[in-house]
């Protein structure tokens, strides 16, 4: 895992500016404290440079930016890519060197060999910036699931890439006025959804897609692979084959194994839920020495929400070598300005990940496997119940929307004095499962979001967003309730806030996060178990060759959670309430989190 940064001045732009470049690059450096590299081109039209973490080939031959023999070709890379072994056999049939094991060196000759077709070939998560300067182009992609993050800012003369927002944003060169989507998709979302970012001139690199900047073209955006597509597609496979456990296990263990490829120690984040149980379970089946570590809170001790004790007992029973690591609201208060520090965008879920990562450092991790992922693809959230239940039972009211509106404007007032504001428009968005999920996964309600900012530029975010018309794009080839709902979490709420929350809270603590359950491999097997809808926790709990704990089988679904209201004031006030999720305490802690965050960044 890595921080990577390119600047090309591909339409009569000026030359790189050495400064900017290191500036962005350093500002990454806890992304990649094991080496730093930096290159320019002769013209100094180009400038490429890369902060390390090394996890695969740690020696001096995988430095990044890395060059191909010819010398023509340049890459800086962030991510892993799994089957970069297997790529590595086919090159070199066909006749190419190799001077590393690194899997960049693969993506290297796999360009050469493929040209940009060699997207189809990867399975792993990554971005990348690759400079051909046969055709004065500059490569940009990032994986289909968008694990890992890339972000650009294009003035028309001048493009710059980084890993990270706040990168670009250290080198002092981009647009910063404020971009009405991001702030009003955070306000709605608690996230800032891609493409957007809190600026005009930042933009993310869409999941799947990849830019061809050429020197005097303008710049083009490609789509090469759509996690919805393959949903369909696996929706109907399903209905042909039907269920096959043994084809899940299969690839559950495929994934795994995949994924624990490296040459330092690989861990687990090891809580009390089905989905870290069974990667446990999984990941000690494959052999070798295991280490789980597991985050326990001092307010937690001796009540239902302390995951310490079954956690000990499922490492126990796989034989991992375990460490359990405590933390106190004392520690909370003096880590907080370094976690707004490194939240990159804002959002009101990051908080956990950023703690799971900094127990998993202290016990000496590079490398850390997470169960993210399973609710999203095997159905573990109550939206999966909740959101078909709502459509069905209120699409045959759709044809009163211009009343349901009304009802919405007269009762909005005195619902959200009682319980939450989205009651007030089920009759209005309920019916589709565009607004359904947006009741469920709100933050603020679209009505709402001009009391939280001003008016207008409230409306223009909420132009540029679109969001009941993006989502309704992104299942409309889907049939099915369970599938809808598993493509509109993996793609909105995973994508956009959890995974997101991974990378730069894994980041900020030089650990790679890596999730064998958000694997574009293991989405396509899953055609073949979707049938009769089999998909479920039952069949992921089954997985494992040894059975799991009747403990961990037996435990309601709890969701993991920290005690910030225990540990978190906004101006004194009352405090936050993320353990029952209330919109209410979510709500207040969305508006810290965003005044902080603009506070850290200005």
């Amino acid at each position: 895992m890595c921080g990577l940064a390119a600047i090309f001045s591909y339409r009569n732009g000026p030359r790189v500016d050495e400064l900017e470049l290191l500036n962005i690059r350093d500002r990454m450096t806890s992304r990649g404290p094991d080496g730093a590299g930096i290159w320019f081109s002769a013209d100094q039209r180009v400038g490429l440079a890369h902060r390390r973490l090394a996890i695969i080939d740690l020696s001096p031959s995988a430095a990044q930016p890395m060059f191909d023999e010819t010398g023509m070709l340049a890459i800086v890379f962030n991510g892993e890519i799994y089957n970069y072994r297997e790529l590595r056999e086919q090159l070199a049939k066909v006749g190419f060197r190799f001077k590393s094991t690194s899997d960049t060196e693969v993506l290297l000759h796999l360009y050469a060999h493929r040209g940009v077709s060699m997207l189809d070939s990867l399975r792993g998560m990554y971005a990348f910036a690759l400079w051909d300067s046969r055709q004065r182009a500059l490569f940009v992609a990032r994986d289909p699931y968008g694990i890992k993050p890339v972000y650009y800012a294009d003035d028309g003369r001048t493009v710059r890439v980084a890993s990270q927002v706040k990168a670009l944003l250290a080198g002092g060169a981009v647009d910063t006025t404020p971009n009405p989507a991001g702030h009003v998709g955070f306000f709605l979302w608690g996230h800032v959804p891609d493409p957007h970012t809190m600026y005009r001139g930042i933009r993310a690199v869409p999941a799947g897609s990849y830019l061809w900047i050429e020197q005097g073209q303008p710049m083009q955006a490609v789509h090469f692979c759509s996690i919805p597509e393959i949903f369909a597609k696996a929706e109907d496979e399903g209905a042909q084959n039907g269920s096959r456990k043994d084809t899940l296990g299969d690839a559950l263990r495929d994934t795994v194994r995949h994924h624990l490829i490296a040459d330092v120690p690989v861990g687990v984040f090891l809580s009390s839920g089905l989905d870290s149980t069974t990667l446990t379970a999984l990941a000690a089946e494959e052999g070798g020495s295991l280490q789980t570590v597991t985050l326990g809170f001092e307010e937690y001790k001796g009540t239902t929400s302390d995951e310490t004790p079954l956690a000990e007992e499922v490492a126990q029973r796989y034989g991992t070598k375990h460490q359990t690591i405590w933390v106190n609201r004392h520690e909370f208060e003096g880590r907080l300005d370094h976690l707004f520090w490194s939240m990159d965008q804002p959002t009101i879920d990051g908080v956990n990940s950023y703690w799971v990562s900094r127990v998993a450092q202290q016990s000496g991790l590079k490398v850390a496997l997470s169960g993210l992922g399973g609710d999203e693809l095997f159905a573990g959230y109550p939206s999966f119940r909740q959101i078909p239940s709502i459509v069905k039972a209120l699409r045959p009211l759709r044809s009163l929307r211009p009343l349901a509106r009304s009802f919405r404007v007269v009762t909005a007032p005195v619902i959200k004095r009682w319980t939450s504001p989205k009651y007030a428009g089920l009759l209005e968005y309920g019916g589709s499962y565009a607004g359904a999920y947006l009741l469920r996964r709100g933050l603020f309600m679209p009505w709402e979001l001009p009391e939280v900012m001003d008016p207008d530029f409230a409306r223009a975010g909420w132009r540029q967003l679109e969001p009941i018309a993006a989502i309704e794009r992104d299942i409309t080839q889907i049939a099915s309730p369970r599938s809808t709902v598993s493509c509109l979490e993996s793609c909105w709420y995973m994508r956009n806030q959890l995974l997101r929350d991974a990378d730069w809270a894994g980041m900020a603590h030089s650990l790679e996060i890596r999730v064998p359950l958000v694997d574009i491999d293991l989405l396509r097997s899953m055609g073949r178990c979707f049938g009769n809808g089999a998909s479920g926790k039952k069949m992921l709990s089954k997985a494992p060759l040894r059975s799991l704990p009747e403990t961990v089988l037996s435990r309601c679904k709890t969701g993991f959670s920290i005690p910030v209201a225990e540990w978190f004031s906004a101006d004194g006030a009352a405090t936050v309430r993320t353990k029952s999720h209330s919109d209410r305490g979510l709500r207040m802690w969305g508006k810290a989190v965003y005044d902080r965050f603009l506070g850290v960044v200005s």
